[in-house]
């Protein structure tokens, strides 16, 4: 797959003030975009793959919204009792078993929770073409609908979690980096089961990449149903954590100040002096760890 990694996302300064003032109230709200047919049928399945003296991997796949075939990893550690479970999602062009996020899952694992992981739409096993991922010209619209599709998938994916009786479905949280934490706000926004949301590497006002064109109606359109800074606001009173990189040339540190501004309280944001893919995830991972030992 082709990617650009948000190489337009730069915001300058002296948009700040614009910036904050722009951010309206919509006409329509753009939380009733996500709504969907609960009771429609999963057609899931669950094969296991392996069963080690710690935890069972299992492969699983459901049917989401607009009839999506959706490809996942189970891991749950041994336990005679029902345990948390941490949503575990992928950045832009990787998969749910890219370097990162493997070791993310062995932390959790670790730690007694259990973890799911699955691929954004058009990624990993799910991949269909290999277009170019990009909000600001070329397949946009396509664009656009990798990430309601997967905001779909993951409101599945819980559907799915309330079927497993080795989880507990209300003690779930999530963990989502780049691509996957900006999904991740607007999942986590509208989804009250999500109990405990970590998003990394993330940020909102996506219609920046436009530059001067970023306040027209058309633009702000068009990002409505995908920007996080209209959702984060719905986490509360849920507590949300943020951990972004100081020095990230990919997603600019004021998109996510001006993210957490907007969220409500509770909230906690850490900051590492790193650029975006040098995250230190030895330190990233231990730290929502804690989050989600406290808050689940």
């Amino acid at each position: 797959m082709k990617t650009r990694l948000f190489g337009n996302y730069v915001v300058y300064g002296i948009f700040f003030s614009v910036i904050v003032s722009c951010v309206s109230k919509q006409e329509i709200s753009v939380l009733k975009y996500y709504e969907y047919d609960q009771g429609l049928p999963l057609e899931d399945s669950i094969t296991i793959l392996s069963d080690s003296l710690d935890y069972v991997l299992s492969a699983v796949e459901y049917t989401s919204v607009h009839n999506k075939r959706v490809t996942g990893l189970l891991s749950v550690p041994k336990s005679t009792e029902p345990l948390p479970v941490i949503i575990l999602l992928h950045g832009l062009g990787d998969r749910k078993t890219v370097d990162y996020v493997d070791a993310g899952h062995d932390y959790f694992v670790k730690s007694g929770l259990a973890v799911l992981r699955i691929d954004i739409a058009n990624h990993g096993d799910r991949q269909e073409h290999d277009y170019d991922f990009d909000l600001t010209e070329g397949y946009r619209y396509w664009t656009r609908d990798i990430i309601t599709q997967t905001v779909f998938d993951l409101r599945r994916s819980i559907d799915f979690l309330d079927t497993r009786k080795e989880v507990a479905p209300e003690r779930i949280g999530f963990f989502g980096i780049s691509l996957g934490g900006i999904i991740g706000t607007i999942f986590c926004s509208i989804d009250q089961r999500v109990k405990a949301p970590v998003i990394a590497l993330a940020g909102g006002n996506l219609s920046l990449m436009f530059g001067l064109d970023a306040f027209s109606e058309d633009t702000k359109d068009f990002f409505s149903v995908i920007d996080p800074i209209n959702f984060v606001e719905q986490i509360s009173p849920r507590p949300l954590l943020m951990i972004n990189s100081a020095n990230d040339e990919i997603i600019a540190p004021l998109t996510s100040k001006l993210l957490f501004k907007k969220a409500n309280e509770p909230k906690q944001i850490i900051w590492y002096p790193s650029k975006h893919r040098d995250l230190p995830i030895e330190k990233a991972y231990p730290e929502s760890i804690k989050w989600f030992q406290k808050q689940l």
